[in-house]
């Protein structure tokens, strides 16, 4: 513990500079995720209707969302320990951002479900390389005691970009009178500004202060019980977790017109914007653990009502209480991470955190695929709850066979 606040006493004194009390670094880099997810997001909401439209089945769709994240997280895992082995987290951070803001607005010109399956594919491999450099950045810069409310002002800038992002394509298709694939070639827009944004941020040098000598390994061994521990619950939380586009077809389901699912992902991203900066800042004050089972309780919930509901009016309150979920974990689970592993081997932790999530994303969307398609959408939704009831169970009770993870 001394040599953690040690570390903080030095990134605070490499870090003078602050914006709304927060480092610089984390603040600029909190403008980048704003623009990059308004570019995401003016698509997301819009992908599902968008492939069955050209003749995707949902089994399909749950491929394609699952082949997205599985690549993510494979690049992930080897970008973080090539940041650390290289000193290039600055370098590989601003390589994703452009790489994906590249080629993501190409879905615009797609026209058949493979097209969109390889344009996932490359886009997720530009947030695979910059996801893992890009989280041990903020916590090089952040001080121990505050790196809650470090990553909780992130992901909240993440989600406050969602919002814009979905507002202008719903304007844009509402009143404009914008086709879905030309609101996808406009997201080029913001994308662009995400590049410039995050090139200011961080630059591209070597790192200041890489340790060479004994470089990182893709092992579990340089980590601490607690570390592991997590891992292993959190992809057991993770094998429900499937991909939101099936809730987005859930609505459609329920009578949510397809011209107001931006507008349910505003609302959504509303939520987890708000949500997002106090649920971080709460955990530096009451512990990690409390507010990841909390997060992972209200997800249970919010999928079991997903299975029951019956109205488009149900599924505008359970996207409201499924943005809550996110606001309570996101930014804490990595703030977890950050807190459970040594600075030199940071880049290496998120990116096995990140392999974690994303390699259980295939089998989970494919999994709740199959149910669907093969019995319903009540015993796809159903399934996740009762995952994620159980991952819950099992972190408290690995939190109470080992010491406060305060």
């Amino acid at each position: 513990m001394d040599g953690e606040r040690a570390e903080a006493v030095t990134n605070a004194g490499n870090a003078p500079r602050r914006f709304f009390g927060l480092p610089r670094a984390v603040f600029l880099l909190g403008a980048v995720s704003f623009m990059n997810d308004a570019a995401s997001e003016m698509i997301y909401p819009l992908m599902p209707v968008f492939l069955a439209s050209i003749g995707a089945s949902m089994s399909f769709i749950g491929l394609v969302e699952g082949v997205a994240e599985t690549t993510a997280s494979l690049l992930k895992l080897f970008s973080g320990c090539i940041a650390d082995r290289l000193g290039r987290k600055r370098a590989l951070t601003v390589a994703g951002y452009a790489f994906s803001n590249a080629l993501r607005p190409l879905i615009g010109i797609a026209s058949a479900g493979w097209h969109v399956l390889f344009l996932r594919f490359v886009d997720r491999v530009g947030k695979g390389i910059r996801t893992a450099p890009r989280d041990a950045v903020i916590a090089d810069a952040t001080p121990e005691g505050e790196r809650g409310r470090a990553y909780g002002f992130n992901r909240s800038m993440d989600h406050g970009g969602a919002m814009v992002g979905a507002a202008v394509a719903f304007v844009l298709l509402t009143y404009a009178g914008v086709s879905v694939p030309g609101i996808f070639l406009l997201s080029a827009v913001p994308g662009i500004l995400a590049v410039v944004f995050v090139t200011a941020a961080v630059g591209t040098a070597r790192d200041p202060s890489v340790r060479l000598a004994a470089p990182p390994k893709l092992s579990l061994r340089p980590f601490s019980g607690r570390f592991r521990l997590f891992l292993f619950v959190l992809v057991v939380f993770t094998l429900g977790n499937s991909s939101d586009a099936f809730l987005l077809l859930r609505a459609r389901e329920l009578g949510v017109p397809v011209a107001h699912l931006p507008l349910v992902w505003i609302m959504f991203h509303a939520v987890k914007s708000i949500s997002s900066g106090p649920g971080g800042a709460l955990s530096d004050r009451v512990g990690r653990t409390r507010m990841i089972v909390a997060g992972w309780l209200v997800y249970a919930l919010v999928y079991l009502g997903f299975s029951q509901a019956q109205t488009a009016a149900h599924a505008w309150v359970l996207f409201a209480c499924y943005g809550l979920f996110f606001g309570l974990t996101e930014g804490v689970e990595k703030a977890f991470v950050a807190d459970l592993v040594p600075a030199e081997l940071r880049g290496t932790a998120f990116g096995i955190y990140n392999f974690a999530i994303g390699i259980v994303a295939l089998p989970a969307s494919l999994l709740c695929g199959f149910l669907w398609q093969s019995y319903s959408s009540t015993v796809a939704l159903g399934t996740g709850a009762a995952l994620a009831a159980v991952a819950s169970v099992l972190l408290v009770a690995a939190v109470r066979s080992r010491t406060s993870d305060r």
